[in-house]
């Protein structure tokens, strides 16, 4: 069954890999509002040096992992979210789970290919160029980057599990777009897409900080800015480890709530 779903995870990094010129063309688009962000944040740093506890180099090391990590987490959407509502509104879900695999772990190990191609793909590429035109953070220690990728894996599995949950809610409503954009504006804003969740005041970023989708970004982002050491960085990866396994349940839950019951429409 291992061999299964890493057959799997293959399938979806070859899938998304067959699309050149559309990781060409995101990584180009990336870059663009990676300019964008950093001289919005060059000009809103220079008024409040310090914001947040990042300094002008860290400030812009977060817009380009930012970038960097859009598709691969998803902070916009998990990339399978749609495919997977269309088959449950058209039916095709059924044959879905007459297969000898689990939906939610098949859709997993699909959702992890596609998040590696990402990473390779669509997020190397950003942060090499926002390296060359900008003077941001890099890390101290090489052992940031292994933590940092732990950090994103973790991240990524916390998106999964998010759009997941989102994907479900179709069987109820038979369409679920309304609930995508609502995650969508859920995860541009609490993931500190815009801004860093460091930056909210008051009761606004105390709850942001403990909401999922800063799991996504932010803190990666700390990661990589070595903001967390020895135990504060175990206890950030217990923060994305808490979520996943929440969510996760969650969308076991709603999906052996909702295959007791299926309704087959169109066809």
């Amino acid at each position: 069954m291992r061999l299964l779903y890493a057959t799997v995870a293959a399938g979806g990094f070859r899938r998304h890999a067959t699309y050149r010129m559309a990781t060409a063309a995101g990584v180009f688009t990336n870059s663009v509002f990676g300019f964008i962000l950093s001289y919005t944040y060059i000009a809103l740093w220079d008024e409040r040096p310090q914001l947040g506890g990042y300094d002008m180099a860290d400030a812009l090391a977060y817009v380009w992992i930012g970038q960097g990590l859009i598709t691969v987490c998803g902070l916009m959407g998990g990339g399978f979210e749609d495919e997977l509502i269309e088959r449950i509104r058209t039916g095709d879900i059924a044959v879905d789970l007459y297969r000898p695999a689990d939906l939610q772990a098949w859709w997993f190990a699909a959702n992890a290919g596609r998040s590696a191609y990402q990473l390779l793909g669509r997020g190397v590429a950003p942060m090499v160029v926002g390296a060359l035109v900008f003077d941001f953070t890099l890390p101290e220690r090489a052992s940031t980057w292994l933590a940092f990728l732990l950090a994103i894996a973790l991240g990524a599995t916390v998106s999964f599990a998010i759009w997941y949950l989102v994907a479900m809610s179709a069987f109820w409503l038979m369409d679920g777009q309304g609930v995508v954009q609502v995650a969508w504006l859920g995860g541009l804003f609490f993931s500190g897409m815009l801004l860093p969740l460091n930056v909210f005041p008051g009761a606004l970023g105390e709850v942001a900080r403990m909401l999922p989708w800063a799991s996504m970004l932010q803190i990666p982002a700390d990661v990589y800015l070595e903001r967390y050491t020895g135990w504060g960085l175990l206890g950030a990866y217990a923060f994305q480890i808490c979520w996943a396994v929440v969510l996760l349940v969650a969308g076991r839950l709603a999906q052996s709530l909702a295959t007791r019951k299926v309704v087959v429409q169109g066809g």
